[in-house]
């Protein structure tokens, strides 16, 4: 793993990388089919257009998120793209037991040699009573507050590198490093690198202080870029992996070819975010519903401050506002979700981005 694998290149006239995030969202009347064949044309779109990554997110028990297994999702893209790099954006670790996700990751790293990020986050990715189902616990702060522990166990997983005396010593994580030292072995130079993801300042001052790479969710919490950003910075000390910093932001940005149908877009996917915070989680509605929506005055309050960070309008608008974002907080790499009923229309606003920046068409 070098820092080649983690640092991309900007493409086109856009001031950094530019990467894609999928929530495999499920709009009303449509499958989990349906959502899942449109992040395979989206990946292949992303890879044509000169996106950087392709990240999916673990969330549970939401009926318009198809992304409850990124393992799974993520294997199946890499059989259907060749160069884009893919990854978790991120695996939630309190959920799961470091061991499956180094071999679950290895096994990616397996099919896709080169192209596999991990990503961790150590929220739960849903609500409480689904993390302990989850997590056979209700015990849940327990599980954040041991983040860097399991980290750390997950690492000497991926490097196969326990110390002696150490009561998993003896076992290992395969595909997997072991496997070089077998009789006869061969084993890929590439390991996943691990990124912390984090919407608050506790991810981005560890993995300041563990040389990583960070990815910080500016789409859903961005009040607290600019402040994690900086303790990020200043945290950091240089690692194996990175000499210096490097972060990407998470940004919600849809393109329409009149700023009038970005407008209906994005607030039927704000029906959807009101409807998820008020415990009433659903399909992402259509714009018409979302147009005959009658919104209570506190609601139509939280849509206008959620909007506020959903960069929309034309491609030359969103251009705008991309750039601005990445000159306000230094972000090294933005990473777009774009989130619509529709597939056409998130599948058109990636295109009007790339097309907005010159990004290559091949």
């Amino acid at each position: 793993m070098t820092a080649d694998e983690i640092r991309g290149t900007a493409q086109g006239t856009a001031p950094v990388p530019l990467s894609v995030l999928d929530l495999v969202t499920v709009g009303a009347g449509r499958t989990a089919t349906d959502a899942l064949s449109t992040s395979v044309t989206l990946s292949r779109l992303a890879e044509r257009r000169g996106f950087h990554r392709y990240w999916v997110a673990e969330h549970h028990s939401m009926p318009g998120v198809a992304s409850s297994s990124p393992a799974v999702i993520l294997a199946h893209l890499a059989a259907h793209t060749g160069r884009i790099r893919l990854g978790s954006g991120g695996v939630m670790l309190p959920n799961h037991a470091p061991l499956v996700i180094a071999e679950q990751f290895g096994t990616l790293e397996a099919m896709a040699p080169g192209r596999i990020d991990l990503g961790l986050g150590r929220a739960p990715g849903t609500d409480g009573a689904t993390a302990a189902a989850l997590r056979r616990t209700d015990r849940l702060n327990e599980g954040a507050d041991d983040f860097p522990e399991q980290l750390a166990e997950l690492t000497r997983f991926l490097d196969d590198d326990f110390p002696d005396g150490h009561p998993y010593r003896r076992i290992h994580a395969v595909p997997g490093p072991i496997q070089a030292t077998s009789p006869g072995g061969v084993q890929s130079p590439h390991r996943p690198p691990v990124w912390l993801l984090g919407s608050s300042g506790f991810s981005a001052r560890l993995a300041g202080v563990l040389g990583l790479p960070f990815a910080f969710a500016h789409h859903f919490s961005a009040q607290n870029t600019v402040p994690a950003l900086d303790l990020y910075r200043e945290s950091f000390q240089p690692s194996a992996v990175l000499d210096a910093p490097y972060a990407l932001i998470g940004v919600s940005a849809l393109a329409a070819d009149e700023e009038q149908e970005a407008r209906r877009q994005v607030l039927a996917a704000a029906l959807n975010m009101v409807r998820l915070r008020t415990g009433r989680p659903g399909l992402v509605p259509t714009p018409e519903e979302a147009e005959a929506y009658e919104f209570s005055p506190m609601e139509r309050e939280f849509i206008a401050s959620w909007n506020s960070n959903v960069i929309h309008g034309t491609a030359d608008e969103v251009r705008a506002g991309l750039d601005d974002l990445q000159k306000r907080t230094g972000a090294d790499e933005l990473m777009i979700t774009a989130n619509a009923h529709s597939a056409d229309v998130r599948l058109r606003s990636y295109e009007l981005v790339a097309d907005a920046y010159g990004l290559p068409t091949t």
